[in-house]
């Protein structure tokens, strides 16, 4: 980021230099989340369809996700739209597999994991660690390239 081009002024002295980290706990933290919802909608679902809801972990954490997406494009441009539309893409895929996992307890079906959103997860994971954590591999890195 240019030092010199601030868009939300004291925010960005103190943040910017660390939303990569913070979006990496983030989407550390929807995943744990998204596994608590799980285990709270499969037992939900024994009281019928009415009563699944989602845990208001899972929603805080895709609230915050979209939010640090949106402000970490204000920051890094390049990684900064990677990671926002990975992020939407995963929100995106939140939502219908919670919609499948209320039209299976509404059938009565067994409640299936939610593979495509732990698939969309996995995949932001990977690239916001590969920001966050660059440094790890950058020796390595730089001696190939």
């Amino acid at each position: 980021m240019d030092p010199s081009v601030t868009l939300f002024g004291p925010v960005d002295t103190y943040v910017a230099p660390y939303i990569a980290y913070v979006m990496l706990a983030l989407i550390v933290l929807n995943i744990v989340a998204r596994g608590l919802e799980y285990n709270r909608i499969v037992d939900q679902s024994e009281d019928g369809a009415d009563a699944v809801g989602r845990h208001p972990l899972a929603v805080a954490t895709n609230f915050l996700l979209v939010v640090g997406a949106f402000y970490y494009l204000t920051v890094e441009r390049h990684a900064g739209m990677i990671v926002t539309l990975l992020v939407v893409g995963l929100f995106l895929t939140d939502f219908f597999e919670f919609e499948a996992r209320k039209v299976e307890a509404r059938q009565g079906w067994d409640i299936e994991r939610p593979k495509g959103a732990i698939g969309a997860s996995m995949v932001a994971l990977a690239y916001i660690a590969y920001q966050a954590l660059f440094f790890l591999i950058e020796p390595y890195w730089s001696a190939i390239v």
